[in-house]
Order: C-alpha cells, then structure tokens, then sequence
C-alpha cells in the first residue's frame, strides 16, 4: 500500500484547532473567518467534515446543529445549500463546504482535515464521506493531511486517494468519554492496531495520554506524533517532550 510521507509544513508552524477561532471577537469555530485568521497568523489549520444530504463535504465538527447554530436536528437531513444559509453562532457566516475552505486557504497553509465518523460505531459502515472529501480536493495543490478516528475511514481514503497523507485520530478511549460506543470496540482501539493496515504515515492524539505505550512505540519508529488539544503554553510545553506538533486553541503559541 502506497504510504505517502506528511509533508514537513505540518511539523513546523503549530495548527488551529478548527481555524484561529474567538467567538467574544465573532470568529466561530471552523469558519472561513477562522481560517482566515489563522492564515494571517502563519498558522496551520485543523478542520472537521460531516456530510450534508445531498453529499457534500461540509465543514462542521458536531453531528447536530444546535451547540453552534440557532437551528436543531441532524447536519446530515440538511442539503449543502440549506446548511450554507445557517449562520454560524457568534458570527456572520454559513457553515461552509469543504471545497469553499479548499478556494479560501488556497495552498498558503497546510490542511489538516478530520473527517468525522459515519458509522456511529467507528465500524465499516463508511464510503459517502469520503468520496465526498475526495472529489472535492481533486486538483488542490496545498498541503493537505486526512485523518480518522474511524480506521475503516482511513482505509477508505487509502483506496480512493493513494497519493494523499493519512493519519489516525487516536486517543485513550475511555468508555465514559464514548458511552455511546460499545465498550468492545473502544478496547480494540486503545493500542492502535490498524496504523499499518490503512497505510497511516501519522497519528494525532489525545495530549493527556502522550506517554501510553502505543504512543511511545510509534515514537521509536520515527512515525510523526500530532496532538490535540492544547489550551496553553505550560500544556504546550509538556506535550512537545513527545509531540512534533500541536493543535491548540485559546492562546497564540510562540
């Protein structure tokens, strides 16, 4: 399986956790307006999909619209156009898709794009996501890594974009942090199992848990460590000691 390398641009300059976003300054998280900031600022950016009903990659972390939207229900029973007109909480803008971000940061920082699990279990019931994601980076010429909790999204995105880095979202999983997932499928996770089967060349994890067993044994291997989340520069410090790069938010990194 074809292993493409992350590209150095994603060890350099640390990355926004969903855009450089400040809500009190009308900024929302994975916004255009984030992302611009963030490109202002020389920062990479990290970036959450769901997929809309007519199926389109849209930026967007959570499955339902209400914690950053005045709206309620699914993103997923909205189309791209309908989720377009409703603002963003805090800001003025639409939720946007993937391809509107791919036309705003156009190659000036690298992307890191998380696409959020479809199955509902981290299982095999994948595929429409993807093909989205794919075919809206077809001919974007940026620095561009995906990622997934779900490793069976990650094998996917193998098959259909050999070429493209790809990572996995890993963390402890803890049942009380997944109660929705069954308790099974969460310890199959803990010890990164599928990194070789998808062809990941990257993982990015959980900060608290830097220093598992899992991670330290990628480490020794050379595998390039991300981490999420980092609210601070003294967390900062501390996650480097294993991570060659952060996804922070809530202060400016040196």
């Amino acid at each position: 399986m074809q292993k493409p390398a992350l590209p150095q641009s994603f060890l350099q300059a640390p990355i926004t956790h969903r855009g450089l976003h400040n809500l009190p300054n009308g900024i929302p998280e994975n916004s255009l307006a984030s992302f611009e900031a963030a490109i202002a600022r020389g920062y990479g950016i990290e970036l959450d999909l769901q997929l809309s009903q007519d199926g389109i990659a849209m930026v967007f972390h959570d499955y339902s619209l209400e914690r950053l939207t005045s709206e309620k229900g699914a993103v997923a029973q909205r189309t791209a156009a309908a989720l377009g007109d409703i603002p963003l909480t805090g800001g003025v803008e639409g939720i946007p898709t993937l391809s509107e971000t791919l036309a705003l940061v156009a190659g000036r920082v690298p992307l890191l794009i998380e696409l959020k699990d479809q199955d509902g279990a981290l299982g095999p019931n994948v595929g429409p996501l993807e093909d989205a994601t794919i075919k809206a980076l077809a001919g974007y010429n940026g620095d561009v890594a995906l990622m997934s909790f779900n490793p069976h999204s990650v094998a996917a995105l193998a098959d259909l974009a050999p070429h493209i880095p790809r990572g996995l979202t890993t963390c402890d999983y803890l049942p009380e942090d997944w109660p929705t997932f069954p308790k099974a499928r969460l310890v199959e996770l803990v010890p990164i199992p599928d990194f070789n089967r998808t062809g990941s060349s990257f993982i990015s994890h959980q900060a608290s848990d830097l220093r598992s067993a899992p991670v330290t044994t990628l480490k020794a291997q050379n595998v390039p460590i991300l981490c999420w989340t980092i609210r601070s520069s003294t967390e900062e410090q501390a996650a480097r000691q294993i991570a060659d790069n952060v996804t922070f938010e809530g202060y400016l990194p040196a």
